[in-house]
């Protein structure tokens, strides 16, 4: 019988971190400890195979010096990293394995996929657009998942995010270039996550869509790449590392 792989869990009491808990036996895995912010974090990491951190992205730098020097890997699911913060983590992914990642759901990440393969197939005469929606207490916009379909689309096509990237339109914006992006948040009520990636050409229009209907589907991503993770030689990883997407 495998060890459960033992878990120490930043941002228990939020949405994702309660349904990481609740999923962790169903997944082969072991809660160590379950913190929050303003929790004693090296206290508890040496009890732990692997730190999955849903807490907030201004903890990023005390969790990249306290799993660095602890050597433990760590699963990041928070989003809307600032530069500093971004840079912490991939400091951390030199010397233990990390597994970054907006969304750990296996549908979105196949969603990743197939963007970056119809962005590529369909080539340059397609306008390309995504759309999100989240429920109404999330903070930030766009959602980590619909930047990163962003970004995917902007390598398919040697484009630059900040460049060509439009969040949103108002007013009198002239007509759509070809080397814009449109990326559009939309909020309210209790919606666990929408995606949508357009592809519209002339006289026909492709739509790539995830929905979640429940964040267990995310508990359970995070907890197979905590499994996955031990063990992995340093380095920055995303779940279609996990899941052998590439």
């Amino acid at each position: 019988m495998n060890t459960p792989v033992r878990v120490l869990l930043l941002g228990a009491k939020g949405r994702m971190g309660q349904a990481i808990a609740a999923a962790a036996s169903k997944a082969g895995a072991e809660i160590a400890a379950g913190l929050d912010l303003g929790d004693d974090i090296a206290a508890h990491v040496g009890g732990c195979d692997v730190v999955i951190d849903f807490s907030h992205p201004n903890a990023s730098s005390e969790l990249s010096r306290i799993c660095g020097e602890a050597k433990k890997p760590a699963v990041i699911g928070t989003t809307g990293h600032s530069k500093d913060e971004r840079g912490a983590l991939d400091a951390l992914a030199k010397s233990v394995p990390v597994v970054l990642s907006p969304n750990f759901s296996v549908g979105v990440n196949a969603l990743f996929w197939l963007t970056r393969k119809a962005a590529e197939m369909l080539g340059k005469d397609f306008d390309l657009e995504v759309s999100e929606m989240h429920h109404r207490l999330k903070k930030d916009a766009p959602s980590g998942t619909a930047k990163k379909l962003a970004e995917i689309l902007c390598e398919a096509r040697g484009l630059d995010y900040t460049k060509n990237v439009r969040h949103g339109r108002e007013g009198l914006v002239g007509e759509r270039t070809g080397s814009e992006i449109g990326v559009h948040s939309i909020r309210g009520g209790d919606v666990v996550g929408d995606h949508t990636v357009t592809f519209a050409g002339a006289g026909e229009r492709l739509e790539l869509t995830h929905k979640a209907a429940s964040r267990e589907t995310f508990a359970l991503g995070a907890l197979r790449a905590a499994k996955w993770i031990v063990g992995k030689s340093p380095g920055l990883y995303s779940m279609e590392d996990v899941l052998g997407l590439r």
